[in-house]
């Protein structure tokens, strides 16, 4: 039989594949059929390793066991703090668990804190299939597209950044702590999380502490988008902008993972398109040092930097050290969480856009 309709009630179905509707599986293809990011497949768990839970379609995440069947999507993941993995070219006899939320693919290089743990490892079963036959892509399935032209130049709302040097350094922190001064300050704020690997986390932090809307790629059906072309990425980020504008905000912040050298978040911030529609940077950094070249980093491609922030702003002698050192505006938790900080994302936004128009003047 090449087509075989699995029981809803045996799988567990991981939160990119929220959209996806059937459960039946072509077997035969799946030796010969390469994968693509986005497609959808049927797994049985080998083995537990790191991942012990798979994030479902409402938010939970639910314990996994050796023999389970679980949905999930094909994707790419790139994590310093966590493990790198790939979408195969080729059949494998064992896939990994890549991201909680749903990505699968296979394994090149895992932080060393896990290498005892190891990955959880699948076996594949089958891809999950439409009523045609075809092979099911989240991509975008069930969302409405606007092709990529070019992103409005100087238009409202107001968008803000949150750069990092790298994971976990406090970029979701930040722009949950400045939706929540906003609120306050009687301010809508949308928050866009752009770039990464699928988990409802981020995003549901930040609508908590005060965003009007939250969302993020995994919303298009993207698993992650680790190794997307800078186009396709621009497109994505289109669709984002467009769906939150219906909510009006006054401000969208929006979180590009990792650190200014990953692959695509360097391709974005170097993107003169991309760079237009900014109206400043929230640049959060570990330590005293990376705070102040990240950020140097940022003005020199032309950012209007409003400060920066993170985790080094819990220790007073890193704090010292960049207002010692440098001109940038260190802005600590409480500062993003007042309603103050609407005044100091006036003045740094009408400040620069004053400079830019002088030196088109000269």
């Amino acid at each position: 039989m090449k087509h075989l309709k699995i029981n809803s009630n045996r799988i567990k179905k991981a939160n990119i594949c929220k959209n996806v509707h059937s459960t039946t599986i072509n077997r035969e293809i799946k030796k010969t059929y390469v994968p693509r990011a986005g497609d959808v497949a049927i797994f049985k768990v080998k083995e537990i390793g790191k991942h012990t839970r798979i994030q479902t379609i409402n938010g939970n995440n639910r314990y996994i066991l050796p023999g389970d069947l679980i949905m999930a999507a094909f994707g790419n993941r790139y994590a310093t703090e966590q493990m790198e993995g790939f979408v195969p070219e080729t059949y494998q006899n064992t896939y990994h668990i890549l991201g909680q939320g749903g990505a699968i693919g296979v394994l090149k290089n895992m932080h060393v804190k896990f290498e005892k743990i190891g990955p959880t490892t699948l076996s594949l079963v089958g891809y999950v299939v439409n009523e045609e036959g075809d092979v099911i892509n989240t991509k975008y399935l069930n969302n409405k597209t606007v092709n990529h032209k070019s992103i409005p130049v100087n238009s409202n709302p107001k968008v803000i950044l949150s750069l990092g040097t790298s994971m976990d350094s406090g970029k979701t922190t930040s722009a949950a702590f400045m939706a929540r001064g906003l609120k306050l300050a009687r301010k809508k704020t949308a928050y866009i999380k752009l770039t990464g690997t699928v988990y409802t986390k981020d995003k549901s932090m930040v609508r908590d502490y005060g965003a009007k809307v939250s969302i993020d790629f995994s919303d298009f059906g993207f698993p992650s988008t680790y190794m997307c072309s800078t186009e396709e990425l621009l497109t994505l980020y289109e669709n984002l902008l467009e769906r939150v504008k219906p909510y009006n905000p006054d401000y969208i912040l929006v979180e590009i993972a990792d650190g200014l050298l990953q692959r695509e978040t360097s391709a974005l911030i170097h993107d003169k398109i991309f760079l237009n529609k900014v109206s400043g940077v929230l640049f959060s950094a570990m330590d005293s040092m990376s705070a102040i070249a990240g950020a140097n980093i940022l003005e020199q491609l032309g950012y209007n930097v409003i400060g920066v922030t993170g985790l080094f702003t819990i220790s007073p002698l890193l704090v010292n050290e960049v207002k010692q050192q440098s001109n940038y505006n260190v802005l600590i938790g409480e500062d993003l969480m007042s309603k103050e900080i609407i005044n100091t994302l006036e003045k740094k936004i009408n400040y620069s856009q004053f400079e830019n128009k002088m030196a088109v003047n000269i």
